[in-house]
């Protein structure tokens, strides 16, 4: 463990929660008939947006949509890399106008969009390290979006099957510490994705389900400080253990449609 982990500066794309509501059921979060705070949806969006900052993060905003209550998710809408977009093609018709929203603030920042031919949600399921894409499906995003991404970036993805549908999305049961190694919660995944999870990240920090369904592993990590769900306090205490320092945000009011820190954060790398 390194005496004192570097923390790199990032670029976040977010979007307001203004419209934020649970009006339909496309994950084993949503519940419609549950009352949901818009305002302190709000607040507690506002509070990771100025934990970001403090830690010397830029972050950029897109203009919500009305009628678009999940389009605060903006980690489902694309992959950047390279400063080049891969867009999102959604599984649920509810979400799909939030494509188009995403894609023209892309383009107006002076990016050119890639429209996926298979239903890919973005870095739900895509997360880069430094020498592959993992790449989760099962639920959401398809094989074919896996064999897409890795034509259109030229990078290695590794696929990852999901099993457990309060995981249905990858950044949901795993995330980047750093870029050579990970976070996951391995009951997620079928038995070969485990395995190949233990090969490639022998010295990954492993979560209990307990943490994950406190949405732990719906975190953001800079390399040094971890922006993670107050109620995942064992993975916490392991993060610290390894050199990290945890941030916590408190987004529960988010967590009734099935999304915490990292849903609401899409990183723009250049």
């Amino acid at each position: 463990m390194p005496e004192s982990r570097v923390p790199r500066p990032r670029r976040f794309l977010v979007c307001d929660p203004r419209h934020f509501a649970v009006q339909y059921a496309i994950n084993p979060w949503m519940r419609p008939d549950t009352p949901v705070d818009a305002d302190l949806a709000r607040d507690q969006w506002q509070a990771l947006i100025s934990a970001y900052r403090a830690h010397g993060h830029t972050v950029d905003s897109v203009e919500p949509v009305p009628g678009l209550p999940d389009m605060v998710f903006a980690a489902n809408c694309a992959l950047v890399l390279g400063g080049r977009v891969f867009g999102s093609s959604f599984h649920a018709p509810e979400r799909r106008p939030e494509s188009t929203a995403y894609e023209t603030w892309f383009k107006t920042a002076g990016f050119d969009v890639y429209r996926p031919e298979s239903v890919c949600e973005g870095e739900g399921d895509l997360v880069p390290t430094s020498r592959y894409i993992l790449a989760g499906t099962g639920f959401r995003t398809t094989p074919e979006a896996h064999r897409e991404v890795q034509e259109f970036f030229g990078v290695p993805v590794i696929g990852l099957r999901l099993v457990d549908p309060h995981f249905y999305h990858l950044d949901t049961a795993l995330f980047v510490l750093d870029g050579d190694n990970i976070a996951y919660y391995p009951e997620a995944f079928s038995p070969g994705s485990r395995e190949v999870l233990s090969r490639l990240f022998p010295d990954a920090v492993l979560a209990t389900r307990e943490d994950a369904l406190a949405f732990g592993l719906n975190s953001v990590s800079d390399g040094r400080h971890v922006f993670i769900a107050p109620r995942a306090e064992a993975l916490a205490g392991q993060l610290v253990r390894h050199g990290y320092v945890p941030v916590p945000v408190d987004l529960s009011e988010l967590h009734k449609a099935g999304g915490g820190i990292k849903c609401c954060t899409q990183e723009i790398r250049s």
